[in-house]
């Protein structure tokens, strides 16, 4: 098995965990659309002003996502 990797779209300001949960309705609906429901998907605090969104793919089909998606920024994610 592959290594997963961490795609993320950060969000800052007042109104960040509210954006940030939002976002995450918009990839799963991305998700839903491309028959890959299974994928996992989230949101993480950082502090009261800093939120993100994520979304946990193979690293094989990192680069789909990647392009389709535009994240902010992209990680190998934790076991």
């Amino acid at each position: 098995m592959g290594r997963k990797i961490k795609l993320i779209w950060n969000f800052s300001g007042p109104e960040a965990e509210g954006t940030a949960k939002h976002h995450e309705i918009h990839i799963r609906e991305f998700l839903e659309n491309s028959n890959h429901n299974e994928l996992i998907t989230g949101v993480d605090y950082q502090t009261e002003i800093h939120w993100s969104a994520y979304l946990i793919v193979d690293e094989k089909d990192m680069i789909f996502f990647r392009d389709k998606l535009k994240p902010h920024k992209g990680e190998i994610a934790e076991e």
